[in-house]
C-alpha cells in the first residue's frame, strides 16, 4: 500500500502525474478523456496517480502566460467521479488558499473515504492571491495543524522547490518545518537544474543529521518538453533552466527527444547523489500537455526511469 512505502521510507517510489479535465465539458467528453488516461496509467502501472489541484498564478510575474489560464475539475472529484475503475492509488493537490476549516475537513472526510489508501499534497494560496490579498482560506500551517489533529490523519506530503533555495537557500528549513507539520513525503518541483537540486538536497540532509532525523522520501518530477511554447511556459511557472541546457534545447533538431535524453542524465546525476548521501529518491513524471507526442513522451520517459531505479 502507498500509505505503508511511504511511511517505511521506500526508496524508488514511482509516480506518473496529470491535470484533471477543464471544467465545463461535457461529462460524456470527460468520460472518454478519463477512460483514456486510465488504459494508459494501468499499462504502467506506477505506485501512485498525481492529480494536480491548478491555480490561476497570473499575477505571480508581469511576464505574459504562454497559455490561458482555464479552471480544471477538482482533483478529488475527478479520481472518485471518473477514475473510480482504475485500480492505482492517488496523491491528490489541494490548494487551501480557498477553503475554510470546515470545508477542509469536509475534503479530508472524503478523501479519507476511500480506505486510506490515498495521500495528499497541501499547497498554498498562489503568490500572486496573497500578495493582492485575495486569499480568505487557510494558510498552510494552519491546514496542517487541522489534518493533524484529526482522529484519521491522511497521508501528507510536502512540495520542494530548489528554485526557490537557490535564491533563499531557506527552503530545507521549509521542508523541516513541513516535516514536523506531518509530511512523510516530498514532491519537487519539475527538475531542469541537477545542480539546484542537489544543493537543495545537500542543505537538507545535514539539517536532517543535525535533527537527528530520518529522511523521507523525496520525489523527483520530471517532464518532457516537446516546443520552444512548452519551454517558455515552465520558465513562466518558475522552472530553472540552466543557460546550456536552455541552449540546447532550442537547438535539438528534435527538442521532444532531447528533453527526455536530457531528464535521463539529470536523473542519473541527482540519483547517485542522493544514493551517497542516504535519502530515500523517487520519480514522478509529469503529464500535463494536451498534445499526443508529449503525453506518448511523458509515458516512454516513465518507463525509461523506471528502469533506472
Amino acid at each position: 500500500m502507498l500509505r505503508d512505502d511511504i511511511l517505511r521510507r521506500r526508496d524508488g517510489l514511482r509516480f506518473y502525474g496529470l491535470t484533471p479535465p477543464k471544467r465545463g465539458q461535457d461529462p460524456d467528453k470527460v468520460r472518454a478523456i478519463a477512460e483514456r488516461q486510465a488504459r494508459r496509467i494501468a499499462a504502467l502501472a506506477p505506485d501512485a496517480l498525481v492529480l494536480y489541484d491548478l491555480q490561476d498564478e497570473s499575477g505571480r510575474t508581469e511576464a505574459a502566460r504562454p497559455f490561458p489560464f482555464l479552471p480544471t475539475l477538482e482533483p478529488l472529484d475527478y479520481s472518485r467521479d471518473y477514475l473510480a475503475a482504475l485500480d492505482v492509488p492517488r496523491v491528490l493537490y489541494k490548494c487551501v488558499g480557498n477553503q475554510t476549516a470546515a470545508e477542509l475537513l469536509a475534503w479530508a472526510d472524503a478523501l479519507e473515504a476511500g480506505g486510506g489508501r490515498d495521500a495528499c499534497v497541501l499547497v498554498g494560496a498562489p503568490t500572486s492571491a496573497r500578495a493582492q490579498g485575495g486569499a480568505p482560506g487557510l494558510d498552510l500551517p494552519a491546514a496542517y495543524d487541522l489534518l493533524r489533529a484529526r482522529a484519521a490523519a491522511p497521508c501528507l506530503g510536502g512540495i520542494a522547490i530548489a528554485e526557490r533555495h537557490a535564491r533563499k537557500l531557506d527552503e530545507h528549513e521549509r521542508l523541516l518545518r513541513k516535516h514536523a507539520a506531518g509530511c512523510r513525503f516530498f514532491i519537487s518541483q519539475t527538475v531542469f537544474d541537477a545542480s539546484a537540486t542537489k544543493s537543495l538536497l545537500s542543505d537538507y540532509a545535514l539539517r536532517l543529521a543535525r535533527e537527528n532525523l530520518a529522511p523521507v522520501p523525496f520525489i523527483l518530477s520530471f517532464a518532457p518538453c516537446g516546443s520552444l511554447r512548452t519551454m517558455e511556459f515552465m520558465k513562466w511557472l518558475g522552472i530553472a533552466l540552466p543557460r546550456w541546457l536552455e541552449n540546447d534545447l532550442r537547438t535539438a533538431p528534435d527538442i521532444l527527444r532531447k528533453s527526455v535524453d536530457l531528464a535521463l542524465q539529470i536523473f542519473a546525476d541527482v540519483r547517485a547523489f542522493a544514493k551517497d548521501k542516504g535519502l530515500p529518491l523517487g520519480i514522478n513524471v509529469e503529464s500535463v500537455s494536451i498534445r499526443a507526442e508529449e503525453i506518448e513522451a511523458s509515458a516512454e520517459l516513465f518507463q525509461a526511469l523506471s528502469a533506472r531505479m
